[in-house]
């Protein structure tokens, strides 16, 4: 159980910090980390604090939050720091993030579980990939299999027991239905030249333009396409000496730094919703 993560949320009034911290000593925690931020915008009030027991020789038990939560409206988790949350990572031909998660996961830099890969390539598309048993799902896609491929999705998900849904460069867009029921635990990664550069081969389309700036974007899945609460963003600038297929190898290697760090922040419970944009609290 320990150590553990508390995260909270809630409208913010004198003493949620000092109930925290008050809560914590009278069970024998020690907190170890602690972040807050107050969102003047919103109203809202947010923490992520690590703690664990003061004395290492004598684990404290269980606590139940409750009574501080109710005090002051608060949605609120407490989550083991050893907690490998079940992933699933959906991918289409381009498979440089797919590369990148599964080196990380394996190295103990993301921790996390894959619980399975869908993919709309055949096994083939793959193979040079080591998997290293984790199951793999072939699921092609055509506007007539769209909600079946769907159905089978949603059901691998829920059989799986997966927290977490990534799209490591799946070039399908999930229907409004799908994606409701995976509000808030689906990360998706894109080029930042959205929206001004849609549709196919937008680095060439960048080149054509003569960008000085390339980038990657990160966020979670929401109905508007490619608009949903931003996790992780970077650039990298480029020149006129960068052929289209330079702009190609340096996005590819954005886009898989990007993903790995929203991932990764997730994976920390360091991301917290509100509105339209996030609350990301630094490792």
């Amino acid at each position: 159980m320990y150590p553990a993560i508390l995260t909270l949320s809630c409208h913010n009034r004198p003493g949620i910090v000092g109930a925290v911290g008050n809560f914590l000593f009278d069970h024998g925690l020690d907190i170890r980390e602690a972040q807050q931020f107050d969102d003047r915008a919103s109203g809202q009030f947010f923490m992520r604090v690590v703690f664990a027991p003061l004395d290492a020789n004598q684990p404290a038990a269980p606590v139940d939050f409750t009574p501080v939560a109710d005090t002051f409206g608060m949605a609120w988790s407490i989550t083991p720091l050893s907690h490998r949350p079940r992933t699933i990572i959906l991918v289409s031909r381009f498979d440089h993030c797919l590369v990148d998660l599964l080196y990380r996961q394996r190295t103990g830099e993301l921790p996390m579980t894959i619980a399975g890969i869908i993919a709309n390539h055949k096994r083939e598309t793959y193979e040079h990939l080591d998997l290293d048993g984790i199951p793999f799902h072939f699921m092609p896609i055509t506007a007539d299999t769209k909600m079946e491929q769907e159905g089978e999705i949603w059901r691998l998900v829920r059989e799986s027991g997966a927290e977490l849904v990534i799209l490591a460069r799946y070039m399908q867009v999930l229907s409004d239905a799908l994606v409701a029921k995976l509000a808030g635990r689906c990360i998706n990664i894109h080029h930042s030249f959205l929206p001004g550069f849609k549709g196919a081969k937008p680095y060439h389309q960048a080149y054509a333009r003569g960008v000085k700036l390339i980038g990657a974007t990160a966020h979670y899945v929401t109905t508007a396409l490619d608009e949903g609460p931003i996790i992780e963003q970077d650039v990298e600038r480029i020149s006129h000496g960068d052929t289209p297929e330079a702009l190609v190898r340096k996005g590819r290697d954005i886009e898989r730094r990007v993903l790995a760090r929203a991932v990764l922040h997730h994976l920390e419970r360091r991301v917290f919703v509100s509105g339209s944009k996030t609350v990301v609290f630094s490792g």
